[in-house]
């Protein structure tokens, strides 16, 4: 057949472009099907994997289809089998052959081919390396490149001249046995190769008959069937009783032989058949140098350039050997088998969530309007909000998951005794007495910090006093009630306020002396009240409040919202407004800036819409990203809004409160909840998720399909700002719950990483409705870089045992590996524009005479970053590397091929002027030569930051003290100007003015250090501000 003539090619699709079916036509992608029409789930089905009516089945055998590989050996019997592999060319044409191995482990082969057969082959001892990935030029500038998988791609890369053979298989798992399989050939090419044992003299057989001699009390090598599947078990206790009988059964089958014992062999071939992870395999064997186990030097190697993790000594390696290791032999001298590796990855040392926020580990010593609050929503409801019945334990509940805003509806009861409850549903009452004394016990049993009493006050003033004389003598010392300071502008901190109780609610004006007044009804209950009853449109209704309850409240004070320029004006820092839903997303969509800028100083609390009768949750992060800090949520409602306040609150050691990003807190930072673009003064960053596998995933709960055969698919979905929200899925891989491999690979472009989250969610992909198994949410601040496993949860939040997900985690700057579109040197080089950021005018001329002189250095700044970063890039690609990769794993790439074909270095380190140089010795191949001017070329660009920053940045410094020292007085001859301007315009221009004049100071240091801070001063504030504020406001600048 000729070479052009080839039938079809099969590729594997990049994520989110068309996928091609067997039948060669190529589907519409899931992006454009997604934004064809409004889907009622937010799970992107995969038109690829629909499946035409297949009812569930039960499967007979424990491996669906393929061979499991749990050793080199297993690695070149398949590649002496051969399969089919793509072969990519430089002219864009792909071409089918069948690729062996031949007996003797020489060299590889391939046909058909118009080539003499003994040309069409490849000796293992030409091969330099293998490189895992689309990573070569051909790959790189290939027009097909973006319909071929990433995980699927592979290339061998032979000669003095480092010609590549490009490859494509049919799945990454293949993939991944072919370039385990060529490494450890290559690795032992000096060698003779000793496969015919299967591996049974290495250190896990060791380990496995000395487990099996243990228990064989008799002593002959043999052992009931029942207590060799306990045993197993016992080892790796996630497995199921009936999947290590079905196995042996199978092993005796191929034997012919069928009993209910099971021998030596047997029990050492049933553990690694079912307890060796390929995808886990892989990975020891590519990080190994293609041995078979991982020594102290291997492990530091991996967690250094893998895992990200800084200071790693051998003593710290030996440790983790010796923590993780099972066999007697790996830990007496020094290594972990595939069995001690996998019992690392799956510890709580490779947990996706990092360490480091699962203690408080951010500033707590902000106004407490700089963090978001834990909150929760009719705590006493344990189901909907009409019939559903109350329960004390929904307090429990709530306070043990660090919730630190509680909501309490007293109303009057018998006997003199206020009781809680809703007073327009059905809902039973519980005795306010107890509640508290509930709420005191595990007030600050999960978090030291203040928990909010957001007080719903129904009661006569008879029951008010009784209700007073409770809290007092319930919390005691813990109640917040001293008086807010005049000369105080801010909120206190959650560190000044630990352990203590605030109560939230209406209180009397400070010069009413009477024992009693007037004061209209909670925000909440009154839209309630107005909903359920015939006078919606109606005066809001009036209530007495006795002076005692009054005078508990502090620095909560309950004030209706107004608008914000009567807010900004004149609310007081210690009042806070509620909220509802649809009136807090009105104003979000409608002034999102306004929004922002109010909750820098003020607390808000949204709470959901009264017609969610059935306790249903709102997305908090449309609030939160509008700066609103309590979100007040129903608790006793689970789904994927509560998924996400669960995963928000983890950080910070689950203390209840989260610290608000920089740009929702500095006053002359400029924000819209509703941007779509980058963030001003925020560098995008780009997160790489690479899905590998799956373990034990349970049976959807309810499924009504008989059998345990699940066919799952993993959804990632992205919250945050408009501009970052994203959703990505993978394909189904059918009959498989037990270890399905996945092997794709997303990234996500993240504007405002401190206000984003990742969630990871799996489902059961079943023809009549998808079926939720298991989710996990998780702030992308908190995320550990490297190989990690993702713990499940279930629908009710609740960790399910053994049930994870295997994924590989990185995060770059987008300019040094952002989205991958032709990252070839030739497109990269032809490229000759490049964005630099621009200022806004303010239509103030003096402030925008002022700002002008910092364009200059702002683009200096850009270039020498731009600059640096495309210098990484370079290199990494020569490397053979992807641009997400580390400078730690470049620099080990960089040292295996600068050496000569004797395994002597071809160049020296030289320290020259303080930086690191390579001198060639002698003369080197070109394409070493091309490898050391691109290291030259990082390491000038870095030399040239280096030296350039300070000098950037003083030049930014002598704008702002120009700002400031010179033209201080012609920018406040210009303010009234902008007065009287705001009084002609509407308030909506006003706003706008104001914001783009936030929007050019925060720009001004933006490129190189971190955004601007200028003294805290409110919207409007600033046109009245005395010229020590006004002095003062511009500091900075």
């Amino acid at each position: 057949m000729a070479e052009g003539q080839d039938g079809g090619c099969e590729l594997c699709p990049e994520n989110g472009r068309g996928r091609e079916r067997r039948s060669g036509v190529t589907e519409v992608s899931l992006l454009e099907a997604a934004k064809a029409g409004p889907r009622r789930s937010s799970i992107i089905k995969d038109p690829a994997n629909q499946k035409p009516g297949r009812k569930k089945t039960v499967s007979f055998s424990s491996m669906p289809s393929e061979k499991k590989i749990s050793s080199a050996s297993d690695c070149i019997s398949f590649m002496q089998g051969g399969c089919e592999l793509k072969k990519v060319r430089p002219n864009s044409r792909i071409y089918s052959r069948f690729f062996t191995l031949d007996t003797d482990v020489q060299a590889l082969r391939w046909e058909p081919s118009k080539k003499d057969p003994e040309k069409a082959k490849l000796d293992i001892s030409a091969i330099k390396e293998i490189r895992l990935g689309k990573n070569t030029e051909t790959f790189r500038n290939n027009g097909l490149a973006d319909q071929i998988c990433e995980d699927s791609a592979f290339s061998i890369i032979q000669g003095e001249n480092y010609e590549s053979l490009d490859l494509v298989a049919n799945s990454a798992d293949v993939a991944n046995i072919w370039v385990s399989g060529l490494r450890y050939l290559v690795s032992h090419s000096k060698q003779p190769l000793d496969l015919v044992d299967g591996g049974q003299n290495t250190p896990r057989f060791t380990w496995l008959k000395s487990i099996f001699e243990a228990a064989d009390v008799d002593g002959n090598g043999i052992m009931l069937e029942d207590t060799a599947v306990e045993l197993i078990r016992q080892l790796s206790p996630a497995i199921k009783e009936t999947k290590v009988r079905l196995k042996f059964k199978e092993i005796q089958k191929s034997k012919e032989k069928l009993t209910t014992r099971v021998t030596k062999e047997e029990f050492c071939e049933a553990f690694s058949d079912l307890c060796t992870r390929p995808e886990v395999y892989f990975l020891l064997v590519q990080i190994s140098k293609n041995k078979e186990y991982l020594d102290a030097n291997d492990l530091m190697l991996f967690l250094e350039s893998e895992q990200g993790t800084t200071q790693v000594t051998e003593e710290m390696c030996l440790d983790i050997i010796r923590k993780y290791e099972v066999s007697q032999e790996g830990q007496l001298k020094g290594f972990l088998t595939i069995d001690g590796f996998t019992q690392y990855l799956l510890s709580q040392e490779c947990d996706i969530f990092d360490p480091i926020h699962k203690n408080v580990s951010q500033d707590m010593t902000q106004p407490l309007s700089h963090y978001y609050i834990n909150s929760s929503h009719n705590t006493y409801l344990i189901e909907d909000q009409f019939r559903g019945p109350a329960d004390i334990n929904g307090y429990v509940r709530a306070l043990k998951m660090a919730c630190r805003s509680i909501e309490l509806d007293v109303s009057d009861g018998p006997d003199n005794e206020p009781i809680i409850c809703n007073r327009n549903s059905m809902t039973s009452p519980l005795a306010f007495r107890n509640v508290i004394e509930v709420v005191n016990k595990y007030a600050f049993i999960s978090s030291e910090y203040p928990l909010l009493l957001c007080i719903g006050n129904h009661c006569s003033v008879q029951q008010q006093k009784v209700m007073v004389q409770h809290i007092k003598k319930i919390f005691g010392s813990k109640l917040y009630i001293e008086k807010p300071s005049p000369t105080d502008s801010y909120l206190p901190s959650p560190e000044k306020l630990k352990k203590k109780v605030l109560v939230k609610g209406k209180k009397l004006p400070s010069e009413n002396d009477l024992l009693e007044g007037e004061v209209t009804d909670e925000d909440e209950e009154a839209e309630m009240s107005h909903r359920m009853s015939d006078d919606y449109f109606g005066e809001q209704r009036l209530i007495t409040l006795c002076k005692e309850l009054s005078d508990l409240v502090s620095i909560c004070k309950s004030v209706q919202y107004r608008d914000f320029e009567v807010s900004m004006k004149s609310q007081n820092y210690g009042e806070i407004c509620s909220f509802s839903e649809s009136q807090a997303s009105r104003i979000a969509n409608e002034y999102p800036e306004d929004f922002v800028n109010y909750n820098k100083k003020f607390l808000s609390r949204i709470y959901p819409s009264p017609m969610r009768i059935d306790s249903s949750n709102t997305n908090p992060q449309d609030f939160w990203n509008c700066g609103c800090q309590i979100v007040a949520m129903n608790y006793q409602t689970p789904g994927p809004m509560m998924d996400l306040n669960i995963g928000w609150f983890l950080q910070n050691g689950g203390c209840g409160y989260v610290l608000r990003p920089s740009i929702m807190r500095d006053q002359v930072s400029y924000f819209s909840a509703n941007t779509k673009g980058v963030v001003p003064g925020v560098s995008p960053q780009v997160l790489h998720i690479k899905v590998i596998s799956g373990q034990n995933f349970p049976k959807p709960k309810g499924a009504c399909a008989k059998g345990d055969v699940i066919d799952p698919y993993v959804c990632i979905e992205i919250h945050g700002i408009p501009a970052d929200c994203a959703e990505q899925r993978t394909k189904t891989v059918q009959q498989n719950g037990d270890n399905p491999i996945f092997d794709e690979s997303f990234e996500f472009q993240i504007n405002l990483p401190e206000l984003a989250m990742v969630r990871f969610m799996v489902l059961d992909d079943d023809y009549i409705g998808d079926e939720f198994i298991g989710q996990y949410t998780v702030p992308i601040e908190c995320l550990q870089p490297g190989y990690r496993h993702v713990p499940l949860r279930s629908f009710v939040g609740d960790t399910m045992e053994y049930a994870k997900l295997f994924v590989h985690i990185a995060i770059t700057s987008r300019g040094g590996g952002g989205k991958a579109q032709k990252r070839g040197l030739t497109s990269r080089i032809g490229k000759k524009t490049r964005e630099y950021t621009m200022l806004r005018n303010t239509g103030l001329k003096t402030v925008d005479e002022i700002f002008k002189l910092a364009i200059h250095p702002m683009r200096e700044a850009t270039d020498v970053r731009e600059n640096l970063q495309n210098a990484l890039v370079s290199l990494k690609e020569l490397c053979g590397l992807p641009t997400s990769s580390t400078l730690k794993q470049c620099m080990l790439s960089l040292a295996s091929r600068l050496v000569n074909s004797d395994n002597t270095p071809s160049v020296s380190l030289i320290m020259k002027d303080g930086f690191p140089q390579l001198e060639p010795l002698g003369t080197i191949p070109e394409v070493q030569k091309k490898l050391l001017s691109a290291y030259d070329m990082m390491i000038q660009e870095s030399k040239c930051l280096i030296e350039s920053a300070d000098i950037i940045h003083n030049k930014l410094l002598q704008c702002q003290k120009t700002g400031e020292n010179t033209h201080l007085f012609s920018l406040s001859a210009a303010l009234p100007q902008l007065r009287a301007s705001e009084t002609r315009s509407s308030a909506a221009s006003y706003a706008n003015c104001v914001s783009q004049g936030r929007y050019a100071v925060r720009w001004i240091g933006v490129t190189l250090a971190a955004p601007i801070n200028v003294c805290p001063l409110p919207g409007s504030s600033l046109l009245q501000a005395p010229s020590g504020r006004l002095m003062s406001a511009f500091k900075a600048c």
